[in-house]
């Protein structure tokens, strides 16, 4: 048998393909479309509001009845002091003029105008939703969240950058680690959003595979059967995609930035907090060029709140120099079919008897 089947009975799924919870980029129809092809779609809630979050999954839940993942971050809050309000307020200015000169009409929030929300609520609402698998990244539940979720029957898969992170994990009691590896598209899920660590996928998770004993779902450049069967073979018995789905029908990219992934090059690919105040791995642009290395970046999520609308204005004048484009390091050909197409041809490609015999 070619799937390793510990997490597929976990996870009450055919196969133990996950559809990665691309934040702005999945939407319900393509984690509907993922639990089509027998895998688990994750639905993106990242930092919403309860009432968002339960929205979304009575949503999912109107659309298929298999299992999913709910995904959500778990981020440090930096404190308002003093320092954070000056230096907000010079970088707002900065951008503002920014895309003032580059003919971008935008009016960036004020500090005070801005809402961030911790998960704890989120927690409530996945529990009152009775939504069975969570996923979680940019750090560790609390105890008391961990304890809620698993004795209301609640999968718990949390995401590692590190072995420590990976240990950490599985000392709380995590059911799931999903490894990502440096090459993997959009936000690092390291637990600190400074000094992350930068190890490769098959180092990173060869290396966790030897010090924890949980289940290991892998995250990073998978684009084919012969980069699946080579973290199968380094230890993962999940394998999550995301890159692969980038320009499906169900993407919520639009057809210029689907354009502009089709003629990407490896050297335009790079990390930056720019957009977001966080590392993630995207396309190289003018405005990465312009506020990486400068003094223009806030803590997350506050750089990620102001951009905000600077990304959405871009996005409506089809300019990709002021959008963030994630995509990982594995450059392929981005198919625009159904996610659902994608992800069986993927399966299949793993099950041909040349594949299987080469394992």
């Amino acid at each position: 048998m070619f799937w390793p089947d510990t997490i597929s009975k976990k996870l009450g799924v055919k196969y133990p393909v996950i559809q990665a919870p691309m934040f702005g980029v999945s939407t319900v129809q393509m984690a509907a479309a993922a639990t089509r092809a027998d895998c688990l779609g994750s639905l993106a809630l990242a930092d919403l509001s309860a009432d968002q979050s339960s929205e979304l999954i009575r949503e999912m839940k109107k659309i298929t009845d298999k299992p999913f993942a709910a995904n959500i971050f778990v981020h440090h809050i930096p404190e308002i002091t003093d320092a954070l309000k000056e230096k907000y307020a010079k970088t707002k200015r900065f951008i503002e003029q920014l895309a003032k000169e580059n003919k971008i009409e935008v009016q960036l929030p004020e500090l005070e105008e801005i809402r961030v929300s911790s998960y704890h609520d989120q927690v409530d609402a996945i529990i009152e939703e009775n939504c069975r698998i969570l996923s979680f990244t940019f750090g560790n539940l609390d105890d008391q969240s961990i304890q809620k979720l698993k004795e209301n029957g609640v999968t718990l898969i949390g995401t590692c950058t590190s072995v420590n992170e990976a240990l950490l994990l599985e000392k709380s009691g995590i059911d799931i680690v999903c490894v990502q590896g440096i090459e993997a598209g959009g936000h690092r899920g390291s637990f600190e959003a400074e000094n992350i660590p930068q190890i490769g996928g098959l180092s990173l998770l060869s290396q966790v595979y030897d010090h924890v004993s949980i289940p290991l779902i892998y995250a990073g450049g998978i684009y084919g059967a012969k980069t699946l069967q080579a973290v199968k073979a380094a230890g993962a018995q999940g394998f999550q995609v995301g890159n692969l789905l980038l320009a499906s029908r169900e993407s919520a990219l639009q057809p210029f930035e689907k354009d502009r992934l089709e003629k990407v090059k490896e050297e335009e690919i790079i990390l930056t907090k720019s957009f977001s105040g966080r590392y993630a791995r995207g396309i190289k642009n003018q405005f990465t060029e312009t506020i990486d290395n400068s003094e223009y970046i806030l803590p997350y999520p506050y750089q990620n709140k102001l951009t905000n609308a600077l990304r959405k204005a871009a996005k409506s004048l089809q300019n990709p120099e002021f959008t963030g484009i994630w995509i990982g390091q594995s450059i392929h050909p981005y198919s625009e079919r159904s996610t659902e197409n994608i992800l069986k041809k993927l399966i299949e490609e793993c099950e041909r008897p040349t594949n299987m015999l080469s394992m």
